[in-house]
């Protein structure tokens, strides 16, 4: 079971995102542009773009420490 911990929601206008990450992920591995990519998945606004372009997957991180 892979288990990633992406926003659910943008943080400022609170359009659900969540859907569109694996997607932008994959197709970004691809070597498609981040741009045309968001472009694609309709989402337009500046702080949605920013939400899902700045995120870094820290699962693996945080899996080390058994809490």
């Amino acid at each position: 079971m892979i288990v990633v911990i992406i926003p659910i929601r943008c943080y400022s206008c609170g359009k659900v995102l969540a859907q569109h990450y694996e997607e932008f992920k994959k197709r970004t591995q691809r070597g498609e542009p981040a741009e045309q990519v968001l472009d694609d998945l309709g989402i337009k606004r500046y702080c949605c773009r920013r939400t899902i372009f700045a995120h870094v997957e820290l699962i693996d991180e945080v899996r080390k420490f058994n809490i």
